[in-house]
Protein backbone atom coordinates (compact mmCIF):
# COMPACT_ATOMS: atom_id res chain seq x y z
CA UNK A 1 0.00 0.00 0.00
CA UNK A 2 1.27 3.61 -0.75
CA UNK A 3 1.69 6.21 1.60
CA UNK A 4 -0.81 8.20 0.16
CA UNK A 5 -3.68 5.13 -0.01
CA UNK A 6 -2.16 4.85 3.85
CA UNK A 7 -3.18 8.63 4.44
CA UNK A 8 -6.41 8.42 3.33
CA UNK A 9 -7.56 4.69 5.39
CA UNK A 10 -9.06 6.27 8.06
CA UNK A 11 -9.25 3.18 10.20
CA UNK A 12 -5.59 0.75 10.12
CA UNK A 13 -4.08 -2.11 11.71
CA UNK A 14 -1.09 -0.93 13.34
CA UNK A 15 1.52 -3.02 14.89
CA UNK A 16 3.26 -1.15 17.89
CA UNK A 17 6.93 -2.98 19.07
CA UNK A 18 8.94 -2.05 22.11
CA UNK A 19 11.60 -3.07 22.67
CA UNK A 20 13.07 -1.63 27.00
CA UNK A 21 16.39 -0.93 28.82
CA UNK A 22 15.46 -4.18 30.43
CA UNK A 23 16.08 -6.24 27.21
CA UNK A 24 14.34 -8.54 28.16
CA UNK A 25 12.29 -8.90 25.01
CA UNK A 26 10.23 -7.15 22.76
CA UNK A 27 6.53 -6.62 23.24
CA UNK A 28 3.84 -6.38 20.50
CA UNK A 29 0.65 -4.83 20.32
CA UNK A 30 -2.07 -4.97 17.57
CA UNK A 31 -4.65 -2.23 17.94
CA UNK A 32 -6.99 -0.67 15.29
CA UNK A 33 -6.30 3.19 14.65
CA UNK A 34 -9.46 5.00 13.88
CA UNK A 35 -8.53 8.98 12.60
CA UNK A 36 -5.34 10.85 13.78
CA UNK A 37 -4.63 13.77 16.08
CA UNK A 38 -6.47 14.75 18.79
CA UNK A 39 -9.24 12.71 17.39
CA UNK A 40 -7.15 9.57 17.71
CA UNK A 41 -9.02 6.24 18.96
CA UNK A 42 -7.33 3.02 19.93
CA UNK A 43 -8.73 -0.44 19.77
CA UNK A 44 -6.32 -2.96 21.43
CA UNK A 45 -6.76 -5.72 19.58
CA UNK A 46 -3.99 -8.27 20.87
CA UNK A 47 -0.78 -8.31 22.79
CA UNK A 48 2.28 -10.73 23.30
CA UNK A 49 5.27 -10.41 25.17
CA UNK A 50 8.15 -12.25 23.14
CA UNK A 51 11.34 -13.19 25.44
CA UNK A 52 14.75 -12.79 23.98
CA UNK A 53 16.94 -16.35 24.99
CA UNK A 54 19.42 -15.16 27.70
CA UNK A 55 22.39 -15.61 25.05
CA UNK A 56 20.72 -12.51 23.14
CA UNK A 57 19.53 -10.64 26.02
CA UNK A 58 23.28 -11.23 27.52
CA UNK A 59 24.79 -9.58 24.12
CA UNK A 60 22.21 -6.87 23.88
CA UNK A 61 23.31 -5.59 27.97
CA UNK A 62 27.05 -6.33 26.63
CA UNK A 63 26.60 -3.85 23.48
CA UNK A 64 24.51 -1.43 25.58
CA UNK A 65 27.35 -1.23 28.72
CA UNK A 66 29.55 0.62 26.12
CA UNK A 67 32.67 -1.98 26.93
CA UNK A 68 31.87 -4.89 24.05
CA UNK A 69 31.07 -4.90 20.42
CA UNK A 70 31.89 -2.67 17.52
CA UNK A 71 30.37 -2.31 14.26
CA UNK A 72 30.38 -5.95 13.41
CA UNK A 73 28.80 -6.83 16.50
CA UNK A 74 26.21 -3.76 16.19
CA UNK A 75 25.50 -4.59 12.54
CA UNK A 76 24.44 -8.49 13.35
CA UNK A 77 22.72 -7.59 16.45
CA UNK A 78 20.78 -5.24 14.10
CA UNK A 79 19.83 -8.08 11.29
CA UNK A 80 18.74 -10.44 14.44
CA UNK A 81 16.68 -8.20 16.20
CA UNK A 82 14.87 -7.35 12.97
CA UNK A 83 13.88 -11.29 12.08
CA UNK A 84 12.88 -11.43 16.05
CA UNK A 85 10.75 -8.33 15.97
CA UNK A 86 9.31 -10.12 12.96
CA UNK A 87 8.61 -13.33 15.05
CA UNK A 88 6.89 -11.09 17.44
CA UNK A 89 4.67 -9.83 14.55
CA UNK A 90 3.89 -13.25 13.58
CA UNK A 91 2.74 -13.98 17.03
CA UNK A 92 0.49 -10.89 17.57
CA UNK A 93 -1.51 -11.34 14.29
CA UNK A 94 -1.76 -15.21 15.24
CA UNK A 95 -3.41 -14.27 18.74
CA UNK A 96 -5.61 -11.79 16.63
CA UNK A 97 -6.84 -14.15 14.01
CA UNK A 98 -5.42 -11.76 11.99
CA UNK A 99 -3.05 -12.25 8.86
CA UNK A 100 0.27 -10.61 8.44
CA UNK A 101 -1.07 -9.05 5.02
CA UNK A 102 -3.93 -7.15 6.66
CA UNK A 103 -1.54 -5.21 8.80
CA UNK A 104 -1.65 -1.65 7.31
CA UNK A 105 1.65 -0.34 9.49
CA UNK A 106 4.36 -0.92 11.66
CA UNK A 107 5.70 1.65 14.43
CA UNK A 108 8.95 -0.29 16.26
CA UNK A 109 10.69 1.66 18.92
CA UNK A 110 13.53 -0.63 18.60
CA UNK A 111 16.06 -1.30 21.18
CA UNK A 112 18.70 1.20 22.64
CA UNK A 113 22.18 0.48 22.90
CA UNK A 114 22.94 3.92 23.50
CA UNK A 115 21.50 7.26 25.06
CA UNK A 116 23.38 10.58 25.68
CA UNK A 117 21.02 13.08 25.81
CA UNK A 118 23.67 15.76 27.08
CA UNK A 119 26.12 17.71 24.67
CA UNK A 120 29.28 16.44 24.60
CA UNK A 121 32.82 17.27 23.09
CA UNK A 122 33.77 14.53 20.36
CA UNK A 123 36.28 15.28 17.72
CA UNK A 124 35.54 18.86 17.95
CA UNK A 125 31.69 18.97 18.15
CA UNK A 126 29.66 19.20 20.85
CA UNK A 127 26.91 16.59 20.13
CA UNK A 128 24.35 14.05 21.53
CA UNK A 129 23.39 11.23 20.49
CA UNK A 130 21.52 8.13 20.90
CA UNK A 131 20.90 4.78 19.00
CA UNK A 132 18.38 2.37 18.92
CA UNK A 133 19.08 -0.99 16.65
CA UNK A 134 16.23 -3.46 14.72
CA UNK A 135 16.16 -3.32 11.37
CA UNK A 136 12.92 -2.71 10.16
CA UNK A 137 13.56 -3.85 6.46
CA UNK A 138 12.71 -7.30 7.21
CA UNK A 139 9.07 -6.37 8.36
CA UNK A 140 8.50 -4.05 5.17
CA UNK A 141 10.00 -7.30 3.37
CA UNK A 142 7.97 -9.82 4.53
CA UNK A 143 4.23 -7.97 5.86
CA UNK A 144 4.19 -5.32 2.89
CA UNK A 145 3.02 -2.84 4.94
CA UNK A 146 5.40 0.77 5.81
CA UNK A 147 7.34 1.39 9.11
CA UNK A 148 8.42 3.71 11.16
CA UNK A 149 11.37 3.55 13.10
CA UNK A 150 13.88 5.83 15.43
CA UNK A 151 11.98 7.67 16.53
CA UNK A 152 14.58 9.76 18.92
CA UNK A 153 16.55 11.32 16.51
CA UNK A 154 14.61 14.07 15.10
CA UNK A 155 13.42 15.43 18.48
CA UNK A 156 17.29 15.67 19.48
CA UNK A 157 18.23 17.64 16.31
CA UNK A 158 15.84 19.71 17.47
CA UNK A 159 17.68 20.45 20.84
CA UNK A 160 15.37 17.85 23.06
CA UNK A 161 16.85 14.62 25.07
CA UNK A 162 15.05 12.04 22.66
CA UNK A 163 13.09 10.96 25.74
CA UNK A 164 10.58 10.65 26.74
CA UNK A 165 8.85 9.68 23.81
CA UNK A 166 5.30 8.47 24.88
CA UNK A 167 3.86 11.89 26.76
CA UNK A 168 1.80 12.92 23.65
CA UNK A 169 0.24 8.78 23.28
CA UNK A 170 -0.52 9.32 27.22
CA UNK A 171 -2.16 12.52 27.06
CA UNK A 172 -4.48 11.14 24.39
CA UNK A 173 -5.42 8.64 26.12
CA UNK A 174 -5.09 9.19 29.70
CA UNK A 175 -6.27 12.65 30.51
CA UNK A 176 -9.23 13.69 32.74
CA UNK A 177 -10.91 17.04 32.61
CA UNK A 178 -11.61 17.16 36.20
CA UNK A 179 -8.21 15.41 37.57
CA UNK A 180 -4.91 15.83 37.56
CA UNK A 181 -2.92 12.61 36.35
CA UNK A 182 0.37 11.31 36.59
CA UNK A 183 1.83 8.21 35.21
CA UNK A 184 4.80 6.56 36.47
CA UNK A 185 6.72 3.86 34.14
CA UNK A 186 8.59 1.55 35.86
CA UNK A 187 10.63 -0.62 33.13
CA UNK A 188 14.20 -0.90 33.35
CA UNK A 189 14.39 3.05 34.00
CA UNK A 190 11.50 5.09 35.52
CA UNK A 191 9.72 7.98 33.69
CA UNK A 192 6.75 10.12 35.20
CA UNK A 193 4.03 12.17 32.74
CA UNK A 194 1.77 15.16 34.95
CA UNK A 195 -1.30 15.56 32.64
CA UNK A 196 -2.64 18.60 34.20
CA UNK A 197 -6.45 18.82 34.47
CA UNK A 198 -8.26 20.11 31.04
CA UNK A 199 -4.91 21.03 29.81
CA UNK A 200 -3.66 21.55 26.80
CA UNK A 201 -0.46 19.55 25.20
CA UNK A 202 1.56 22.13 25.69
CA UNK A 203 1.32 21.75 29.62
CA UNK A 204 2.48 18.20 30.32
CA UNK A 205 5.31 17.62 32.23
CA UNK A 206 7.17 14.29 31.50
CA UNK A 207 10.85 13.34 33.14
CA UNK A 208 13.24 9.70 33.86
CA UNK A 209 12.31 9.90 37.69
CA UNK A 210 15.96 7.36 38.02
CA UNK A 211 16.68 3.43 37.73
CA UNK A 212 13.40 1.65 37.24
CA UNK A 213 13.75 -2.32 37.58
CA UNK A 214 17.58 -1.46 36.44
CA UNK A 215 19.55 -2.27 40.01
CA UNK A 216 16.78 -4.66 41.20
CA UNK A 217 17.15 -6.75 38.29
CA UNK A 218 21.05 -6.56 38.60
CA UNK A 219 21.28 -7.30 42.23
CA UNK A 220 18.44 -10.33 41.92
CA UNK A 221 20.49 -11.61 39.18
CA UNK A 222 23.72 -11.37 41.70
CA UNK A 223 21.99 -13.12 44.54
CA UNK A 224 20.75 -15.44 42.50
CA UNK A 225 24.36 -16.84 40.61
CA UNK A 226 22.11 -15.44 37.70
CA UNK A 227 19.43 -17.76 37.94
CA UNK A 228 16.30 -14.96 38.06
CA UNK A 229 16.73 -12.08 36.07
CA UNK A 230 13.77 -10.82 38.42
CA UNK A 231 12.03 -10.52 41.71
CA UNK A 232 9.23 -11.97 41.24
CA UNK A 233 6.27 -9.57 42.89
CA UNK A 234 9.36 -8.61 45.06
CA UNK A 235 8.98 -11.47 47.20
CA UNK A 236 12.73 -11.84 47.51
CA UNK A 237 12.95 -7.62 48.60
CA UNK A 238 10.10 -8.21 51.32
CA UNK A 239 12.17 -11.02 53.31
CA UNK A 240 14.56 -8.26 54.18
CA UNK A 241 14.99 -5.09 56.07
CA UNK A 242 15.97 -2.01 54.25
CA UNK A 243 19.11 -0.39 55.36
CA UNK A 244 19.32 2.73 56.25
CA UNK A 245 22.60 3.83 55.56
CA UNK A 246 22.85 2.30 52.29
CA UNK A 247 19.51 4.03 51.16
CA UNK A 248 21.00 7.56 52.92
CA UNK A 249 24.22 7.31 50.49
CA UNK A 250 21.78 6.17 47.55
CA UNK A 251 19.93 9.07 47.91
CA UNK A 252 22.64 11.38 47.27
CA UNK A 253 22.34 10.70 43.82
CA UNK A 254 22.55 14.07 42.28
CA UNK A 255 20.16 13.08 39.24
CA UNK A 256 17.68 13.23 41.65
CA UNK A 257 17.68 16.70 42.13
CA UNK A 258 18.80 17.65 38.32
CA UNK A 259 15.51 19.61 37.09
CA UNK A 260 13.20 18.49 34.55
CA UNK A 261 13.41 17.93 31.36
CA UNK A 262 15.99 15.04 32.04
CA UNK A 263 16.78 11.64 30.60
CA UNK A 264 18.63 8.76 32.07
CA UNK A 265 19.60 5.36 31.13
CA UNK A 266 22.30 2.61 31.28
CA UNK A 267 25.14 4.80 30.74
CA UNK A 268 24.76 6.30 33.94
CA UNK A 269 23.04 2.88 35.79
CA UNK A 270 25.24 0.76 34.53
CA UNK A 271 27.47 -2.75 36.04
CA UNK A 272 30.08 0.43 37.05
CA UNK A 273 26.81 1.95 39.43
CA UNK A 274 26.18 -1.70 40.56
CA UNK A 275 29.95 -2.37 41.80
CA UNK A 276 30.05 1.05 43.89
CA UNK A 277 27.18 -0.27 45.26
CA UNK A 278 28.41 -3.10 46.64
CA UNK A 279 31.33 -1.62 47.19
CA UNK A 280 29.45 0.66 49.98
CA UNK A 281 27.58 -2.28 51.09
CA UNK A 282 30.45 -3.68 52.32
CA UNK A 283 31.93 -0.96 53.82
CA UNK A 284 28.85 -1.30 55.70
CA UNK A 285 28.58 -4.61 56.09
CA UNK A 286 25.28 -4.93 54.69
CA UNK A 287 23.86 -8.79 53.39
CA UNK A 288 22.85 -9.08 49.85
CA UNK A 289 19.50 -9.48 50.95
CA UNK A 290 19.53 -5.97 52.09
CA UNK A 291 21.20 -4.70 49.56
CA UNK A 292 17.75 -5.88 47.39
CA UNK A 293 15.67 -5.00 49.93
CA UNK A 294 17.56 -1.05 49.72
CA UNK A 295 17.29 -0.47 46.06
CA UNK A 296 13.76 -1.42 45.88
CA UNK A 297 12.87 0.85 48.36
CA UNK A 298 15.31 3.03 46.28
CA UNK A 299 13.35 3.19 43.41
CA UNK A 300 10.00 4.28 45.15
CA UNK A 301 11.92 6.83 46.71
CA UNK A 302 12.83 8.52 43.54
CA UNK A 303 9.60 8.18 42.02
CA UNK A 304 8.36 9.83 44.91
CA UNK A 305 10.90 12.62 45.13
CA UNK A 306 9.91 13.40 42.19
CA UNK A 307 6.45 13.65 42.83
CA UNK A 308 6.79 15.59 45.23
CA UNK A 309 9.54 18.06 44.50
CA UNK A 310 9.14 17.91 40.54
CA UNK A 311 5.97 18.08 39.96
CA UNK A 312 3.51 21.81 39.91
CA UNK A 313 1.34 20.11 42.24
CA UNK A 314 0.54 16.20 44.21
CA UNK A 315 -1.72 14.53 41.03
CA UNK A 316 -5.08 12.74 42.28
CA UNK A 317 -3.75 9.75 41.02
CA UNK A 318 -0.63 7.98 40.45
CA UNK A 319 -0.71 5.23 37.61
CA UNK A 320 2.13 2.83 37.64
CA UNK A 321 3.04 0.66 34.59
CA UNK A 322 5.54 -1.58 33.48
CA UNK A 323 7.31 -4.29 34.39
CA UNK A 324 7.61 -2.70 38.34
CA UNK A 325 4.13 -2.20 38.64
CA UNK A 326 4.03 -6.37 39.24
CA UNK A 327 6.38 -5.88 42.49
CA UNK A 328 3.80 -5.56 45.34
CA UNK A 329 6.53 -4.31 47.30
CA UNK A 330 7.92 -1.49 45.43
CA UNK A 331 4.16 -0.64 45.47
CA UNK A 332 3.58 -1.03 48.81
CA UNK A 333 6.71 1.36 49.46
CA UNK A 334 5.15 4.13 46.97
CA UNK A 335 1.77 4.07 48.40
CA UNK A 336 3.50 4.64 51.92
CA UNK A 337 5.90 7.33 50.87
CA UNK A 338 2.46 8.94 48.97
CA UNK A 339 -0.50 8.34 51.36
CA UNK A 340 -2.50 11.40 50.19
CA UNK A 341 -3.21 10.20 46.58
CA UNK A 342 -4.67 6.98 45.04
CA UNK A 343 -1.53 4.66 43.94
CA UNK A 344 -2.97 2.59 41.03
CA UNK A 345 -1.76 0.01 38.35
CA UNK A 346 -3.37 0.26 34.72
CA UNK A 347 -5.67 -2.37 35.09
CA UNK A 348 -7.12 -0.65 37.57
CA UNK A 349 -8.60 1.29 34.78
CA UNK A 350 -9.45 -1.18 32.66
CA UNK A 351 -6.37 -1.21 30.51
CA UNK A 352 -3.41 -3.12 29.50
CA UNK A 353 -0.30 -1.75 31.71
CA UNK A 354 1.94 -4.96 29.55
CA UNK A 355 0.59 -3.37 26.07
CA UNK A 356 1.17 0.63 26.74
CA UNK A 357 3.98 1.07 25.74
CA UNK A 358 3.63 -0.71 22.43
CA UNK A 359 0.54 0.77 22.10
CA UNK A 360 2.05 4.09 22.51
CA UNK A 361 5.24 3.62 19.07
CA UNK A 362 1.45 1.80 17.34
CA UNK A 363 -0.14 5.47 17.65
CA UNK A 364 3.82 7.26 16.97
CA UNK A 365 4.02 5.13 13.64
CA UNK A 366 0.40 6.58 12.88
CA UNK A 367 0.85 10.24 13.49
CA UNK A 368 3.84 10.04 11.39
CA UNK A 369 2.28 8.61 8.50
CA UNK A 370 0.00 11.50 8.78
CA UNK A 371 2.75 14.27 9.62
CA UNK A 372 1.60 15.27 12.98
CA UNK A 373 3.97 16.50 15.08
CA UNK A 374 4.69 13.36 18.09
CA UNK A 375 7.29 14.81 20.70
CA UNK A 376 6.32 17.27 24.00
CA UNK A 377 8.98 20.26 24.03
CA UNK A 378 8.09 20.90 27.77
CA UNK A 379 8.77 17.09 28.56
CA UNK A 380 12.02 16.64 26.10
CA UNK A 381 13.32 20.37 26.31
CA UNK A 382 13.07 20.36 22.24
CA UNK A 383 12.81 23.62 20.84
CA UNK A 384 9.65 23.08 18.88
CA UNK A 385 6.96 20.29 18.03
CA UNK A 386 8.64 18.20 15.02
CA UNK A 387 7.46 14.73 13.52
CA UNK A 388 9.17 11.65 15.47
CA UNK A 389 10.62 8.71 12.91
CA UNK A 390 11.71 7.23 9.85
CA UNK A 391 9.50 5.84 7.12
CA UNK A 392 10.64 2.76 5.69
CA UNK A 393 8.65 0.89 2.96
Amino acid sequence: MSLRALMDKRSKLVIGLMGGTSADGVDAALVRITGWGLDTQVEQLAYVSVPFSDVVRARILELAGGSFGGSRELGRMNALLGRLYLDACVAVCRRAGVELSDVDLVGSHGQTVYHQPGREEYLGREIAATYQIGDVSVLCERMGAPAVSDFRMRDMAAGGQGAPLVPYTEYLLYRRPDQDVALQNIGGMGNITFLPRDGALSQVIAFDTGPGNVLIDAVVGRLSGGALRFDEGGRLAAAHPVNGPLLAWLMEDPYLRQPPPKTTGREKYDQAFVEALYRKAGELAVPEGEVLATVTRYTAETIAYAVRHQLPRLPAILVAGGGGSYNQTLLGHLRALLPELQVAVNEDLGLDGDAKEAVAFAILANEAIHGMCGNVPSATGAAHPVVMGKISQ
